[in-house]
């Protein structure tokens, strides 16, 4: 009689699942007219954790798809957590994003790798493959992909712009029709030089945040810093920009915002540059009704960008 040999292992069963057929989490009500899904899984890098994103969406399925703002944290890349626009806004109630959500809009809070985890560009595919999940979910979502604005504050501006300013596949991803940053660094080989006094030693140092996304100091890294800065990616077809920064920033001085308008304005674009007097880093000495003022103004904005014909 044959010896019986066992069946072959279905090895396949080891991957893990295509996150765009995963179920979507359980809504939760966290403000009136607002349902929140939490932490639903949209990449699995290989060999790391997975990737999750909050969704606020209105609590009442609109007539048409709404418009998305997908907002990415900051933290020098190395720190932060994705519902969390920095400390000027942890009190509010309801929060920033669910008074987005409120005002018709959907709107996509993403996790990406921070560079204890990978270096740069892993955060930037991270981003791609969010805008890639979005679009691909949007029907079931109820979200309109192809009016997409992107806000990011910090280290996150610096993802939201490079993605902006990025071309996706056509049709394989959501449109970009606009993008705000937030006291963004844009120039990494140069975020040195715009440092006052000993700051300028900022370039070479091995320890600093810049240092630790690439793998070196920008100094040191020049072609990388290069290619992970912005104001290199701009072009005639970039979207239209609200780039917010303080002018007594003392981390990321306001000059980084100043080049990357002054890189697309050599394209023919017009972008919005407000220098907010006396604004710091995370808004830190402004006062409550100034920091309103620029969560008003992003929202102002991504209603401008996000209009849909005929409106």
């Amino acid at each position: 009689m044959p010896e019986s040999r066992p069946a072959p292992f279905p090895f396949h069963l080891l991957s893990p699942p295509d996150p765009a057929a995963l179920p979507l989490p359980r809504p939760v009500r966290p403000a009136e007219g607002v349902r929140l899904l939490r932490d639903a899984v949209y990449r699995v890098p290989e060999g790391g954790r997975p990737l999750t994103v909050d969704l606020w969406l209105p609590e009442t399925a609109a007539a048409q798809p709404v418009p998305v703002v997908v907002f990415v944290h900051g933290g020098g890349w190395r720190a932060g957590r994705k519902d969390d626009p920095g400390p000027r806004f942890r009190d509010w109630e309801p929060g920033p994003f669910a008074r987005l959500a409120q005002q018709g809009f959907g709107v996509a809070c993403p996790q990406y790798r921070l560079s204890g985890e990978a270096r740069y560009p892993a955060q930037s595919d991270d981003l791609a493959a969010a805008l890639a999940w979005l679009h691909a979910r949007a029907g079931e979502l109820g979200l309109d992909t192809a009016r997409t604005v992107l806000w990011g504050e910090s280290a996150g501006g610096h993802l939201a712009a490079l993605a902006a300013l990025s071309s996706p596949a056509p049709g394989a991803s959501a449109t970009i029709t606009g993008c705000v940053t937030w006291y963004a660094p844009t120039d990494l080989p140069n975020l040195g030089e715009d440092l006052p006094g000993e700051g300028r030693h900022h370039a070479d140092d091995p320890c600093s945040r810049e240092a630790l996304l690439l793998g070196g100091p920008p100094g040191r890294e020049r072609e990388a810093a290069r290619a992970a800065s912005p104001v290199s990616h701009a072009g005639p077809g970039a979207p239209p920009f609200l780039l917010l920064h303080g002018t007594d920033d003392a981390l990321v001085p306001a000059r980084q915002s100043v080049r990357l308008a002054e890189a697309l304005r050599e394209h023919g674009h017009q972008p919005e540059l407000r220098l907010i007097a006396g604004g710091n880093h995370l808004w830190v000495g402004l006062d409550d009704e100034e920091v309103r003022d620029c969560y008003l103004r992003t929202l102002d904005f991504a209603r401008r960008c996000t209009r849909a014909r005929g409106d």
